[in-house]
């Protein structure tokens, strides 16, 4: 290294770029706290039932619960062990902790379901004929490429069905919940 000494004017031009770099360092935790979290807290009502985040590093998460892990009476109790993929919500902390920083990450993806419970409600509400026991999941798939979003509605089904009804009706009740957060989309 060098042993060069710096200049007054050199000195204050280095404290000058690192002020702003530590401001803009400051404003990007703001944001990501102010923000970040909210955001992530949009699917709520979702289970996730894998994630791919990748950064330096690239992670993988599987969410499906193992349900070995647990005891048998800890498998029975429907608090403890209530899904097969892990509530948003428990998940949310981790997928946050790999995802804020100074940098965006340069691709993530999160296949999301939504929980049981709020399947039949859906259907319900708009007089779908199709039993909601026929529906496996409602599926939300967040991507994001390093500059974009995007989410795709997607629908399994237990068997084979013709009837795409609840397909045309997730598609309205997740633009529906967008709308009511305040969250701006385009439809593709």
């Amino acid at each position: 290294m060098n042993n060069k000494q710096l200049t007054w004017s050199q000195r204050g031009a280095l404290w000058l770029r690192l002020g702003i770099r530590l401001g803009l360092t400051a404003l990007a935790v703001w944001l990501a706290a102010r923000f970040g979290r909210p955001l992530l807290s949009l699917f709520a009502p979702f289970l996730l039932a894998e994630a791919a985040v990748s950064m330096a590093h690239t992670y993988t998460i599987d969410g499906h619960v193992n349900r070995d892990f647990f005891t048998p009476e800890e498998q029975k109790d429907s608090q403890i062990c209530p899904y097969d993929f892990a509530p948003w919500q428990e998940m949310k902390g981790l997928l946050f902790g790999l995802i804020k920083g100074k940098r965006t990450p340069l691709y993530f993806k999160f296949v999301l379901h939504l929980k049981p419970e709020l399947v039949g409600k859906i259907l319900a509400a708009q007089n779908c004929d199709m039993p909601s026991e026929q529906i496996k999941a409602l599926v939300l798939t967040v991507k994001y490429d390093g500059s974009h979003a995007l989410l795709t509605t997607g629908t399994a089904y237990h068997t084979f069905v013709m009837n795409k009804e609840p397909d045309i009706i997730w598609d309205k009740a997740l633009t529906g919940y967008l709308s009511r957060k305040n969250i701006a989309y385009e439809n593709l």
